[in-house]
């Protein structure tokens, strides 16, 4: 290994150590960053189209604070009272399940699970009791800690001033990181970057666009028939769907439970059947092919160890970075093994390339 990898990685080492410490001050900016990777091939048309970049930038912005303001007007407030609903009934819905369903499982299994409903129940209901308590003291909390408040409002103020200049330069970014590279590694480099850009393009750009629609799919249609807690439902059911059929199996197994508990027959699940099914095929048929077509993605199972990874390691930001990371490493993973496959390490007889020999 030439003594230049070692510079390399000595400095990618001292970059992750830098990152780490500072991390409690990154949220905000990769925040931007990725709404500014996500506005910006829409920048880039309206520059094509004849205004100018800060013109077009402008314009990007203002679309992106648009849909920021109408879903905190519009759809936060419905969720959040859903949200309150649903919570009151969970102690109702124990009862019921306690009343109707354990019986029920009782005679056709022989399983007693009488006794650990009662202890859930319980549970719940004592829980219920300590709520004001817990809420006090976080309020108490909250006030004590005026700083901590300060800097999170702080955090998110910054934010919209972030995005837009790093929308407004991100072409001239990425220019200068392409022009800083070393012109022996700068193909190599870029064609790297447009694997990743693909890769990143189907999750940020073409799987967030296909689990809003889905959302809005399951919501409207638990919502018309007349299923309680449906737009709550339908959008987190939306939300999971990032994991392939994890949405639909989650979605459909709530939304199950609360129509056969709120309407009390099995009408009403071939009815929440139906919706996600629809969902399913407007999925299959108009939004995987027009969005994602055959864009590299991420294995589930990939997915879900990037989020829970990502969120136990730097929390929040670790979330918003989970799969951005996961793209980019498994981009990387793919060249290492092709060149892998390609070396006399593999195959002896396999004949060394240019960039082997000089690397």
């Amino acid at each position: 290994m030439r003594r230049e990898w070692w510079v390399v990685a000595g400095v990618a080492a001292v970059g992750l150590w830098f990152l780490i410490s500072i991390e409690p001050v990154l949220m905000p900016f990769f925040v931007s960053m990725v709404l500014a990777y996500l506005g910006d091939p829409l920048a880039d048309r309206l520059e094509e189209v004849g205004l100018s970049r800060r013109l077009a930038v402008s314009v990007v912005f203002l679309l992106l604070t648009l849909i920021v303001v109408l879903t905190l007007l519009l759809v936060v407030p419905v969720l959040g009272r859903q949200l309150g609903q649903l919570i009151e009934s969970v102690p109702a819905i124990l009862n019921w399940m306690q009343g109707t369903v354990v019986p029920r499982v009782q005679s056709l299994t022989g399983m007693d699970l009488s006794t650990d409903i009662d202890q859930m129940r319980q549970a719940v209901v004592d829980n219920w009791k300590e709520t004001g308590t817990f809420a006090a003291t976080l309020l108490t909390q909250v006030s004590r800690s005026g700083l901590a408040l300060v800097a999170w409002i702080g955090n998110l103020a910054l934010i919209p001033v972030v995005t837009f200049y790093l929308l407004l330069d991100w072409d001239v970014i990425v220019g200068k990181l392409r022009g800083a590279l070393p012109r022996s590694w700068e193909p190599a480099a870029v064609r790297l970057a447009g694997q990743c850009d693909e890769v990143l393009s189907a999750f940020l750009r073409g799987q967030l666009i296909v689990m809003l629609c889905l959302g809005v799919i399951y919501a409207i249609g638990l919502t018309l028939l007349g299923v309680r807690f449906g737009m709550l439902i339908g959008m987190l059911a939306g939300l999971a769907s990032i994991v392939p059929y994890l949405g639909v199996i989650v979605g459909i197994s709530v939304a199950g439970i609360v129509a056969f508990f709120q309407f009390g027959d099995w009408l009403s699940l071939l009815g929440v059947a139906a919706v996600f099914g629809f969902g399913q095929a407007v999925e299959s048929v108009v939004l995987q092919p027009k969005l994602l077509g055959d864009k590299i993605g991420l294995h589930p199972v990939a997915v879900i160890f990037a989020v829970l990874a990502g969120g136990n390691l730097f929390g929040f930001t670790g979330v918003l970075l989970a799969l951005p990371a996961a793209a980019v490493i498994m981009v990387l993973l793919r060249e290492l093994n092709d060149r892998y496959k390609n070396s006399t390490l593999y195959d002896t007889r396999q004949p060394r390339t240019d960039d082997e020999e000089s690397t």
